[in-house]
């Protein structure tokens, strides 16, 4: 006769964890907006072309939002990120927003943001 194991389902796991930057700590999470994964910046890093060139018009440390100015057409572009890029991006720094993979770079810093709509 077998003893049944208490198994515990991955989506149990899942719905327990949280991320560790709301609570003034690093991220500990890869969800949009969040901290980058290796893979993000590797896939960021092998498609140039897909860069925009932006100037930060505004940064809200509070709420996380950081507003940008894309250099290329002038277009207002909102992002998200709540392991620090507000905090540290003060307006008129230049930096550049991959479009595809959401990562947002200030010279060698790079956020994984996730863009409102």
């Amino acid at each position: 006769m077998s003893v049944p194991r208490n198994h515990i389902p991955p989506l149990t796991v899942r719905e327990r964890a949280t991320c560790m930057c709301g609570r003034g700590t690093d991220c500990s999470s890869f969800a949009p907006g969040h901290a980058i994964h290796l893979i993000q910046a590797r896939l960021a890093s092998a498609t140039p072309s897909e860069w925009i060139d932006a100037v930060v018009e505004s940064s809200d440390g509070e709420s996380g939002h950081v507003r940008l100015r894309s250099i290329f057409d002038a277009t207002t572009i909102v992002v998200w990120n709540g392991a620090g890029a507000s905090r540290r991006l003060a307006e008129g720094t230049p930096v550049a927003l991959h479009g595809r993979y959401h990562v947002l770079a200030d010279g060698a810093r790079w956020y994984n943001v996730l863009r409102d709509a």
